[in-house]
């Protein structure tokens, strides 16, 4: 029986955890609405204005496995107030930033600083819960961290219209340095098993994303037969082979390959990658339509965004309560059938003059779709490995996602320069309506994916998620 004094304490954990990964996601999707206004700011390009968000999902996916290892190494309590210290003197630096090659440095620490305190706060939440509790606690955990990505547009929207965009990283200041305090007055230092830090597999992963980024970025503007654009995409493939063939013979792997030969791990990793990278392009990309070709404020694009976000709130609990009883394949090319039909109905449909209700529909349907992937598919790729590697496997799961969604805007970013720009409502339409089309096909190649995972979840994962 727990005294008063523990549950004070797992109070306090889950209180701090929850407070510290809500700040990190919402200022993940506090941005998208404040881009046209930025944009404008600073004379930008929106080839270059990808790179805000691109810069922190670089740093954050490769730096995030070494998150967790430096917490095991140095202490929990520790890199987690560290983490959360270094995004307040980033978002400080973000909101100083006199052009946008100041804020995407920022940015990129920004991205840092979350790597390290997002697995620290699951390690810690795990750490101070009983199996019975834990759940439960993981569940608030998670409902809290989603509530930001519902309302961040909106929050971005009305900070940029009635504060500045600046104020959407200057609120981050306060609420981090009491944070920071309680952490380290409250919280109990922790250790974990300390292993090998796989530098070589970090440097590869992260220089092969930025080249192929790059490569597809600049291929618009000097010509994809260029020596600049060619000799980066011929890196990027190269440093990608030369890191898998690391990762196969390292004696400490960020990355096990081992897991891959699992054929649902394989499965739900590459529908992953497939449909958040159409997922993060579309975020980056409509909040910027419905304010430079439709006319609406920051405020009132994000409050658009919600047939879309609010869907996952309402859908994905629900697709996680039955995947068991219809299986992952079935929810997720479901689901993302759902989405490439709904983005491809939006890629049909836009003009300068489409009135905002048309776009409803095909935004809920998309919403729904992909609330419906989302949980089905980390649940093939935890399920398709042992328990003691679910940690490894679950991290390998959000590196995807966040390259899946770097990779995302860089392509729908080059399709967007490839048939419009951002210099008229119309040229900007032009240039949307490719992306979105893009996005769907993406989608669909998600769901070709998803075709290879199980149709029932089995009895060994099923045991073993118990177990866990």
């Amino acid at each position: 029986m727990q005294t008063p004094e523990q549950r004070a304490e797992q109070r306090w954990v889950l209180g701090l955890t929850a407070l510290a990964s809500f700040m990190m996601a919402l200022d993940a999707m506090i941005m998208t609405t404040a881009f046209a206004t930025i944009r404008a700011d600073f004379g930008s390009r929106v080839e270059t204005l990808q790179w805000t968000v691109n810069a922190f999902n670089l740093t954050f996916a490769v730096l995030l496995l070494t998150g967790a290892a430096l917490g095991d190494r140095f202490g929990r309590r520790a890199m987690f107030a560290a983490g959360i210290g270094l995004f307040v003197v980033a978002s400080a630096a973000c909101a100083l930033a006199g052009n946008a090659a100041a804020l995407i440095a920022a940015r990129a620490l920004q991205g840092a600083g979350a790597a390290l305190v997002m697995p620290l706060a699951m390690a810690i939440l795990s750490g101070a819960f009983g199996r019975e509790e834990r759940a439960r606690a993981l569940g608030i955990f998670s409902g809290i961290t989603g509530c930001a990505l519902i309302i961040g547009p909106a929050i971005g929207g009305f900070i940029t219209e009635h504060l500045g965009w600046r104020w959407i990283f200057w609120i981050n200041l306060p609420i981090g340095l009491i944070a920071i305090a309680l952490v380290l007055a409250r919280l109990r230092e922790s250790f974990g098993p300390t292993a090998p830090l796989d530098i070589t597999g970090l440097a590869l992963v992260a220089l092969a994303a930025l080249a192929l980024v790059w490569g597809l970025l600049r291929g618009n503007s000097v010509g994809w037969a260029s020596a600049e654009v060619a000799g980066a995409l011929i890196a990027g493939v190269a440093l990608a082979a030369m890191f898998v063939l690391w990762e196969l013979r390292a004696t400490s792997p960020m990355v096990p390959m081992r897991l891959f030969a699992a054929r649902p791990f394989a499965a739900g990793i590459a529908a992953s990658v497939l449909f958040y990278a159409a997922m993060y392009g579309v975020l980056f990309l409509l909040p910027q339509f419905l304010q430079i070709a439709l006319g609406f404020d920051a405020f009132g694009a994000g409050l658009r965004l919600l047939p879309w976000t609010a869907t996952l709130f309402v859908t994905a609990p629900i697709a996680g309560a039955v995947v068991n009883r219809f299986g992952e394949r079935t929810l997720v090319v479901t689901g993302l059938l759902m989405q490439a039909i709904g983005l491809g109905w939006i890629g049909e449909i836009v003009t300068p003059s489409v009135p905002y209700s048309a776009l409803v529909a095909p935004l809920m349907l998309a919403g729904v779709g992909v609330s419906m992937a989302m949980p089905a598919a980390q649940n093939a790729v935890l399920s398709a490995v042992a328990v003691s590697e679910m940690g490894k496997a679950s991290g390998v799961f959000n590196m995807g996602r966040f390259l899946g969604g770097m990779f995302g805007i860089a392509a729908l970013v080059a399709s967007f320069a490839a048939n419009g720009a951002a210099d008229s409502s119309g040229h900007f339409t032009s240039g949307f309506a490719a992306a979105m089309s893009l996005a769907a096909t993406l989608s669909f190649a998600g769901a070709v994916a998803g075709l290879f995972l199980p149709m029932r979840r089995r009895v060994v994962a099923t045991t073993a998620t118990q177990d866990a």
